[in-house]
C-alpha cells in the first residue's frame, strides 16, 4: 500500500499539472482572442485620456472613447474671468450659481433651495462672450469641459447616435465635476417637428430623457451650459431644462472700455491712450467687433516699417501702436453686417 506521503506528493503533482494547464490554457486562449490587440489598444487609449484630462482612471466603453475627444481639461483652458472685460455683474452671479456648487459641493448638500444648477442658458447677439463665458467657468470651477459637437454623435450604424449621447451623460458623471456645453444649441435642441429625421428626433429625445435623470441625482456634479443667439428657437422642454438665463447683451461704453483695456493688456502701446475717446467711436459693437479692429489698426506700424525699408532707411523695431492708429481705424470702419445690409440696399 502507498504511504500517506506518497498520496500527498501525488495529490501535488496533480494539482501542479492542473495549475499549468490553467494557466497555459489561459495564456493560449488571450493569444488566440481575436479582440485582444483591440483591448490593449483601449487600456492605453484610456489611459492617455486619463493623463490629458488630469482624471484617475475610468472604465469606460468604446462610445465614451469617442465622446472623450471632445472632451477639454481646465487647465489647458486660456481663459478666465479677468480675461474678459466687463459682465462684472453677470461673473459675480455665474459664480454663485454655477462655480460654487462645483467647488464646493458640500455648502449645496443640505435641503432643497441652494441645490447644484443643473442648466444654465446664455443668449445674446453673436460676438459678446457667451463661448468666452463658458470657457472661464469650466477653468473657475476646474471641471473638465465638454465641447459638445453635434456631427460627432451622428453615426452611421441604427442606434449608435443614442448610445453616443447616452454616452455624453455616462462619463460626464465618471469625471465630474464637468460642463456640458452646447453652442449654437438651437441647432440641436431646437423646435421639435414632424419633419424632423428619425435619428435627430431620437437623440433629442434621448438627451432629454437623460438631463432629467441626472436632475434625480442630487450629489452629481454635472451642468449642461448652452448658448445661443436664437433663444427663441429653442424647444419648451430645452427651456423647461434651462432654468436660468443670462441675456448677455452688447456693452455700453465702460464694458468696451474694459474689453479694450483686457485686448490691449501685453500689447506694445504707447501712454496716454485715451481709452472712453476711442469705445466711443465704437457704439453698438461687441467685444468681438474691438478685437477685430485692434488686430486692423496692429497693422499700422507694420506698414510704416516697410514703407521705410523700401525707401532704405534701416530697419527697426514695429513702434508702440498709438492713439492715433486706434482712432484711425475705429472712426473709417465698418462692419461687415452693416457693409453687408448697405450693399444688399444698394442692389436691390
Amino acid at each position: 500500500m502507498r504511504t500517506n506521503a506518497e498520496c500527498l506528493q501525488e495529490l501535488l503533482l496533480c494539482a501542479a499539472a492542473a495549475a499549468v494547464s490553467y494557466f497555459g490554457g489561459s495564456m493560449l486562449l488571450k493569444r488566440l482572442d481575436p479582440n485582444r490587440k483591440a483591448a490593449k489598444a483601449g487600456v492605453e487609449k484610456r489611459k492617455a485620456i486619463a493623463k490629458r484630462l488630469g482624471r484617475p482612471l475610468v472604465q469606460t466603453n468604446c462610445y465614451e472613447d469617442v465622446v472623450a475627444c471632445d472632451v477639454v481639461n481646465p487647465d489647458k483652458i486660456d481663459v478666465d474671468f479677468d480675461s474678459i472685460g466687463g459682465l462684472d455683474g453677470f461673473k459675480q452671479e455665474l459664480y454663485e450659481l454655477v462655480i460654487l456648487p462645483l467647488r464646493r459641493p458640500e455648502l449645496f448638500s443640505q435641503g432643497k433651495l441652494l441645490g447644484p444648477q443643473r442648466g444654465v442658458l446664455l443668449y445674446g447677439p453673436p460676438g459678446t462672450g457667451k463661448t468666452m463665458l463658458a470657457k472661464a467657468i469650466a477653468k473657475e470651477s476646474g471641471a473638465v469641459f465638454f465641447n459638445l459637437r453635434i456631427s460627432n454623435l451622428m453615426a452611421k450604424w441604427f442606434g449608435d447616435a443614442e448610445k453616443l449621447v447616452a454616452a455624453v451623460f455616462t462619463l460626464a458623471h465618471k469625471l465630474q465635476p464637468a460642463i456640458i456645453f452646447i453652442d449654437e444649441v438651437d441647432s440641436f435642441l431646437g423646435q421639435r417637428k414632424s419633419s424632423d429625421h428619425y435619428v435627430i428626433s431620437m437623440m433629442k429625445t434621448e438627451f432629454l430623457s437623460l438631463w432629467d435623470g441626472f436632475n434625480t441625482n442630487k450629489n452629481a456634479r454635472v451642468m449642461v451650459l448652452a448658448a445661443t443667439n436664437r433663444p427663441s428657437e429653442l424647444d419648451e422642454a430645452i427651456l423647461r431644462r434651462l432654468p436660468r438665463a443670462f441675456e448677455i447683451g452688447m456693452p455700453d461704453l465702460k464694458a468696451r472700455v474694459a474689453i479694450l483695456k483686457v485686448i490691449l493688456n501685453g500689447e506694445k502701446v504707447e501712454d496716454g491712450i485715451d481709452y472712453d475717446y476711442i469705445c466711443g467711436l465704437c457704439d453698438g459693437y461687441s467685444g468681438s467687433d474691438i478685437l477685430e479692429l485692434c488686430k486692423k489698426a496692429a497693422y499700422l506700424p507694420l506698414r510704416d516699417l516697410l514703407e521705410d525699408e523700401k525707401n532704405g532707411k534701416p530697419s527697426q523695431e514695429l513702434r508702440p501702436l498709438s492713439h492715433s492708429d486706434l482712432a484711425t481705424v475705429f472712426a473709417t470702419t465698418t462692419k461687415t453686417s452693416a457693409a453687408a445690409i448697405e450693399y444688399s440696399k444698394r442692389t436691390k
